[in-house]
C-alpha cells in the first residue's frame, strides 16, 4: 500500500516525497490555506495573516459599492411596486372585477371625472432624510462644523463688545425688537385658528347634509361656495393683514401672523377640496350615508405637518419626548444663529449703506458681500423649519410620514430643486393648482399650468415679504417669475452630472446675495429717509435708489 511504501522509503533514508492522497490534496490547496494549516502545528505566519486580511478587506471594499447599488436598485423597485399595488387596491372599483369590455366602457367616463382623493398623495411611514444622514459620522461632522461656526460668531461678538465697551455685553436687543408685541400676535393667531376650526367645517357639514335633498343643487353649492370663498378672502385674508399693519407689528411678529394666515388658508382649501368629491360620489351612487369627517379628524389635520387632508394618516406607536425637546432646542439655537449672522455680517455692512449713492459698483460689491449671510440664512431656514419644527410637531402628533423635503442639495436642475426643497408646499401646489388647472383646461396646457403655479407661488412669497417688511420691492417676485421660469425650462431634468449641480448652487448663491442685499438696502433707506404723510405710491417706489444721507 501507499502508506507501507512511504515507511520503507523513510527507513531507507530516501528523501523522495511520498505521494499519498492526503499529500496530493495538500499540494493542490492554495498557499494561503496551507499557511493557516501550518499554524495548527504551532507555527503562525503573522505577516502572512495580516496581508491576507488586508487583501480580503480591500476586496470587500471593492465589492461593496456595486453590492449596495444593486440592493438599493432592487429595494427601490420593490417599494415602488408595493406602493403602486397599494394605490390600485385602494382605488379599485367593483367594475374592475368584470371582463375587460366593461372596464373599457367605464374608462371613458373616468377620464371626464375629477380624480378622487385616493389618487392623490399616498402617505407612508418614513423618516426625515437628515435624521438618517446624521447617523453617518461624516455627515454629523458637518453639523458639528456649523455649531463651531456659531461658537466663533458668539466669541467674536463678545470680544468686540468687550473691546468697545470694556465689559461683556449680552444684550439681545434685535431679538426683542423683531419679536415684539407678542400678545397681539397670540390673540390674532387664536382668532384665526378658532375661525378656521368653526367656519370651514360647519359650512361643509351644512352643505353636505342638504345637498342630496336639495332641488337646486347648483344654487345650493354656489351659495355655500361663495360663503367659503368670502371667509377665505375677508376673514383669513384681510383680517390678519389689517392687524399686522394697523398695530405696526415688528418683522418677525408679522412673519408669524402672515405665515399662519397662508397655512390656514391652504389647509381650509385642502379640507374642502378633498371632501366635496366624496359627497358628490356618494350622492351619485345613492348611498344612504354622507361621508362627513369627524371634528377630531379635522382638528388633527390643522395641527399635522401636512397641507393635504386625509381622514387618517400613518401613526407611530409612541412619542419620543427627548426627540421633541432636541428639535425645539435646535430651533432655538438656529434663532440665535440667525441673530449673530445679522449682528456680525449684515448690520455693519448695511447700516451705513445710505451714506453712499446708488451705483453699479456698490451694488455688485453689496451682492457678493451678501452671499455668505444669505446662504447661511437659507440653511438655517431649511434646518430650523423644514426639519426641526415640522419633525417636532410630527413627533408630538405621532405623524409617521416625515418626508418634508428630499435631497434638494443634489439637484442638477431647478425643476428638481423646486420639487424637493419644500415637499409640503410642493404637494399642495401640485395637487390643487397644477393638476386642477389641467383638469379644467386639459392636458395640452401643461406649460400654462406650470407658469400659473410659478406666478401664484411668486405672488404669495412677495405678498408675505411686502407685509412683513412694510414696503413693496418685488425682488423675489422678479427672481421667481423671470429667472426661476427660465431656469426651470432650461435647467430641466435632462441635465445630469456634477457640472449642473455646480451651476445650480452658483445661481442659488447669487440669488441669495441679491435678496439679502436689495431688501436690506431698502429697509435701511426707509429708516434713514422717511417721508412725511406717505401716499400709496411711496410704499411702491424703491427708496434705496434715491436715499442719500450725509453723516
Amino acid at each position: 500500500m501507499a502508506g507501507d511504501d512511504c515507511v520503507r522509503k523513510r527507513q531507507s533514508g530516501s528523501t523522495a516525497t511520498c505521494k499519498t492522497p492526503e499529500n496530493e490534496e495538500t499540494q493542490r490547496r492554495p498557499e494561503s490555506e496551507r499557511s493557516f494549516q501550518n499554524s495548527s502545528n504551532g507555527w503562525v505566519d503573522v505577516d502572512h495573516v495580516i496581508t491576507r486580511k488586508m487583501q480580503l478587506i480591500a476586496e470587500a471594499e471593492q465589492l461593496k459599492p456595486a453590492f449596495m447599488k444593486e440592493v438599493d436598485s432592487h429595494f427601490t423597485e420593490f417599494v415602488n411596486s408595493l406602493v403602486a399595488k397599494s394605490a390600485l387596491l385602494d382605488s379599485s372599483s367593483p367594475a374592475s372585477l368584470f371582463p375587460a369590455s366593461c372596464a373599457e366602457k367605464e374608462l371613458h367616463k373616468a377620464k371626464n371625472s375629477r380624480a378622487p382623493p385616493e389618487h392623490g398623495k399616498i402617505f407612508t411611514a418614513r423618516r426625515s432624510l437628515l435624521d438618517e444622514l446624521f447617523e453617518v459620522s461624516h455627515i454629523r461632522t458637518i453639523y458639528h462644523m456649523f455649531i463651531a461656526l456659531l461658537i466663533v460668531f458668539i466669541l467674536s461678538t463678545l470680544l468686540v463688545d468687550f473691546i468697545d465697551e470694556g465689559r461683556l455685553v449680552l444684550g439681545f436687543d434685535l431679538l426683542v425688537f423683531v419679536f415684539g408685541k407678542f400678545p397681539v400676535v397670540f390673540c390674532t393667531w387664536l382668532c384665526m385658528f378658532s375661525a378656521t376650526v368653526v367656519v370651514p367645517y360647519n359650512l361643509f357639514v351644512w352643505w353636505a347634509q342638504g345637498y342630496s335633498s336639495s332641488s337646486h343643487r347648483a344654487i345650493h353649492s354656489l351659495f355655500y361656495g361663495m360663503l367659503f370663498t368670502l371667509f377665505q378672502i375677508a376673514g383669513l385674508g384681510f383680517g390678519p393683514t389689517y392687524v399686522a399693519v394697523s398695530y405696526a407689528l415688528p418683522p418677525a411678529s408679522r412673519f408669524i401672523v402672515i405665515l399662519e394666515q397662508v397655512r390656514l388658508v391652504m389647509k381650509g382649501h385642502s379640507f374642502i377640496r378633498e371632501n366635496v368629491p366624496r359627497v358628490l360620489s356618494s350622492v351619485k351612487d345613492k348611498s344612504g350615508t354622507v361621508p362627513i369627517p369627524r371634528i377630531s379628524q379635522y382638528l388633527y389635520f390643522l395641527f399635522a405637518p401636512t397641507l393635504i387632508y386625509r381622514d387618517n394618516y400613518p401613526r407611530n406607536p409612541t412619542i419620543r419626548w427627548g426627540y421633541v425637546a432636541t428639535k425645539f432646542a435646535q430651533v432655538l439655537g438656529s434663532l440665535f444663529y440667525a441673530y449673530y449672522i445679522f449682528v456680525r455680517l449684515c448690520i455693519p455692512q448695511f447700516r451705513n449703506s445710505s451714506q453712499e449713492t446708488f451705483n453699479l459698483r456698490g451694488l455688485v460689491l453689496c451682492i457678493f458681500n451678501s452671499i455668505l449671510p444669505g446662504v447661511l440664512i437659507l440653511f438655517l431656514v431649511f434646518f430650523a423649519f423644514l426639519h426641526c419644527w415640522l419633525n417636532a410637531f410630527a413627533e408630538m402628533l405621532r405623524f409617521a410620514d416625515r418626508m418634508f423635503y428630499k435631497d434638494w442639495w443634489n439637484s442638477t436642475s431647478y425643476a428638481n430643486y423646486y420639487r424637493t426643497w419644500n415637499v409640503v408646499v410642493h404637494d399642495w401646489l401640485y395637487y390643487y393648482a397644477y393638476r386642477d388647472f389641467l383638469w379644467f383646461f386639459g392636458k395640452k396646457f401643461r406649460a400654462a399650468a406650470m407658469l400659473s403655479v410659478f406666478t401664484v407661488s411668486a405672488a404669495v412669497h412677495e405678498y408675505v415679504l411686502s407685509v412683513c417688511f412694510g414696503f413693496f420691492y418685488p425682488v423675489l417676485f422678479c427672481l421667481f417669475t423671470c429667472f426661476g421660469v427660465v431656469f426651470n425650462f432650461t435647467l430641466n431634468d435632462r441635465r445630469k452630472g456634477p457640472f449642473w449641480n455646480v451651476i445650480m448652487w452658483t445661481s442659488l448663491f447669487l440669488g441669495q446675495g441679491v435678496i439679502i442685499c436689495l431688501y436690506s438696502q431698502e429697509w435701511y433707506a426707509r429708516q434713514y429717509c422717511p417721508t412725511e404723510n406717505p401716499t400709496f405710491l411711496d410704499y411702491l417706489k424703491p427708496r434705496s435708489w434715491s436715499c442719500h444721507v450725509k453723516m
